[in-house]
């Protein structure tokens, strides 16, 4: 790829992506000597006109240099694109990339200007927990009517009666007793799927969201489980179901019993269907949420005990919510609530306590909920985990990579990899993408171990694109030891504590050193995001921020390629991960898939 203009939502191109209305902010654009233009001028929307603005030369390189701006802040959401004209030259440049043609705003780049979010979630590493499968400690000994009890470690049967049935009894004390592991991998954030009481093993379906559910070991298991994770840094993302309840709910009960009760309220009613009511999906076991309802509203986020404000609050301190199927919460028929329950959600939280951390289940990508007024991040399936399993795809028939079509899985290249990844970044402000959390797979997906046919190299590849591309890692617990899995149910596997035989300790042991370099790094931490290479089997791009540059490269199989940085002015100074070189030409061959993590002088 030829280096291009370049210009992101990066401490290095952008004084403050926080700012209040009226400040005035510095915009940075970093230009190769040998791109040529006579004028450069940003193009900025104020009061929905556009004004524009020259830059001036900031600082010559030797190979590149440096333009700049001076703009006044004036509305809450602010657009901007960038202009090059010269002779015979007329070109955009967007978060999209470089046009010589003319482009819509869509992609233009975005400030918004209200507080920053979280600084913690800029170098935590989360760990994702499904907390039947996670540890059992013998402390609990429930069986609830609906459960078929498992034995520890046994598979997960099939498709079939079981699903979301079976029980294999973990809870909240083997966590608090397994706390070390998730510590010594280098992981700072615990998130869990769902620890309300309900009728299945995966706790979506919640009868209350009043208390923990008593099988995982109830509120003291939980506050136990928070104390201790608080002494060792660790922070607790929740899981809320804010688009549907279960049908054990006690609302729904009331609801049924009285009609002039508030609850009746909460839920869309229809003679039509058999059991009376909406249900998400059409499922009976899931109730759908009606926020037409003020009252349910209160409940949920804005009264001053509601459930979002509760959970957060310093009694029982978690970090924050990921909201579960988050681009459907209020959206149904005719209504739609969504950007009123979105922002509320966000307000709530503000009101609470505003270092938490709002992150959304987005699986098919709206991006007007990223626009930072509600959700801060997202599951960032559509921008970077689908196409990722597209590009090093080696089982096409696993499921279409969460992707919810009746095909297989297409094979991309990694020049397609790449605008697909701008497609969608390019749709959202920068605060927006590095607060969403970064996947290879989840509780719903297949195992990436399996998704790569078992190949531990090529999932260090994946593992080390992830853990270095901006965002909020988040690794689902057992991968870090070579679990498997070829679909949700099928990926929920416990990890057999007392003979860890099959643990993968030498995937274990990169994976440490990939955490430690994401959690340390300043460029991993706060650097932008600029494309050096995208070819078919292997990826390069430099992480740089004001104290540090680093270059990545992963390769989806073997490799025999030249790295060439001489027009970003960048030689390899130090090996931090993989591949030993040197200088700021090298080639790499290698007969499988190959990591390198360099730091740039």
């Amino acid at each position: 790829m030829n280096n291009k203009p370049h210009h992101d939502g990066s401490d290095l191109y952008v004084s403050n992506s926080a700012p209040s209305i009226g400040d005035k902010i510095t915009l940075k654009v970093r230009v190769p000597n040998t791109y040529l233009f006579e004028k450069a001028m940003v193009r900025i929307y104020q009061d929905g006109e556009p004004r524009i603005f020259e830059l001036k030369l900031s600082k010559e390189g030797a190979v590149e240099s440096w333009y700049q701006v001076s703009i006044e802040i004036v509305n809450l959401q602010s657009l901007y694109r960038f202009a090059f004209i010269g002779q015979g030259k007329y070109e955009w440049l967007n978060a999209r990339g470089l046009f010589d043609h003319d482009v819509h705003s869509n992609n233009d780049f975005q400030i918004v200007a209200i507080p920053d979010n979280p600084e913690w979630i800029k170098s935590s590493v989360f760990y994702q927990i499904f907390p039947d499968r996670f540890a059992r400690s013998g402390k609990v000994n429930i069986t609830p009517d609906w459960a078929y009890p498992r034995e520890w470690n046994l598979l997960p049967r099939g498709r079939g009666k079981f699903t979301g049935q079976e029980l294999y009894g973990g809870d909240l004390y083997g966590v608090e007793e397994h706390l070390d592991h998730i510590t010594d991998i280098g992981a700072n954030g615990i998130y869990f799927t769902p620890i309300f009481p309900s009728r299945s093993n995966h706790r979506y379906d919640a009868t209350s969201f009043d208390y923990v559910d008593p099988i995982l070991g109830g509120d003291k298991a939980f506050q136990s489980l928070i104390k201790a994770a608080k002494k060792k840094k660790v922070r607790i993302l929740g899981d809320l179901t804010s688009n549907h309840c279960g049908a054990g709910h006690a609302w729904l009960a009331k609801a049924k019993k009285d009609k002039k009760s508030k609850e009746r309220s909460f839920f869309y009613w229809d003679k039509s269907i058999k059991w009376g009511y909406v249900g998400w999906f059409g499922l009976e076991s899931l109730p759908k949420l009606n926020y037409e309802s003020k009252s349910l509203r209160k409940v949920v986020y804005e009264g001053k005990n509601s459930i979002v404000k509760k959970w957060i609050s310093p009694k029982f301190g978690i970090a924050g919510w990921r909201i579960d199927v988050g681009n459907m919460t209020g959206v149904q028929g005719a209504e739609n609530h969504h950007v009123e329950v979105m922002q509320g959600i966000r307000k709530a939280m503000q009101e609470v306590n505003p270092d938490t951390w709002l992150v959304a289940e987005n699986g098919d990508f709206i991006a007007s909920d990223l626009n930072g007024l509600g959700w801060q991040g997202a599951m960032n399936y559509q921008g970077f985990m689908r196409p990722f399993w597209n590009w090093i795809n080696r089982n096409p028939e696993i499921t279409g990579g969460f992707q919810g079509l009746p095909f297989a899985m297409p094979k991309i290249n990694g020049q397609q990899l790449v605008e697909s990844i701008q497609e969608f970044n390019a749709s959202i402000p920068w605060r927006s993408l590095t607060a969403s959390m970064m996947l290879l797979d989840s509780h719903d997906t297949a195992r990436f171990r399996t998704v790569v046919l078992g190949d531990v190299k090529a999932h260090a590849s994946a593992m080390t694109m992830m853990l270095t591309y901006p965002g909020v890692p988040s690794i689902f617990a057992g991968d870090e030891i070579g679990l498997e899995g070829s679909w949700g149910e099928d990926a929920r596997r416990t990890i057999n504590w007392d003979d860890r035989s099959q643990w993968d300790y030498e995937f274990l042991s990169e994976v440490k050193k990939l955490v430690a370099l994401r959690r340390s790094q300043d460029a991993l931490i706060n650097g932008g995001l600029r494309w050096v290479a995208a070819e078919n089997d292997f990826l390069a791009y430099l992480r740089e921020s004001k104290k540090q540059s680093i270059l990545v490269l992963v390769s989806r199989g073997p490799m025999n390629a030249t790295i060439d940085l001489s027009s970003y002015g960048y030689s390899v100074d130090k090996c931090l991960y993989g591949k030993e070189v040197s200088g700021e030409i090298f080639s790499i061959k290698s007969d499988s898939a190959v990591q390198g993590v360099w730091v740039l002088k």
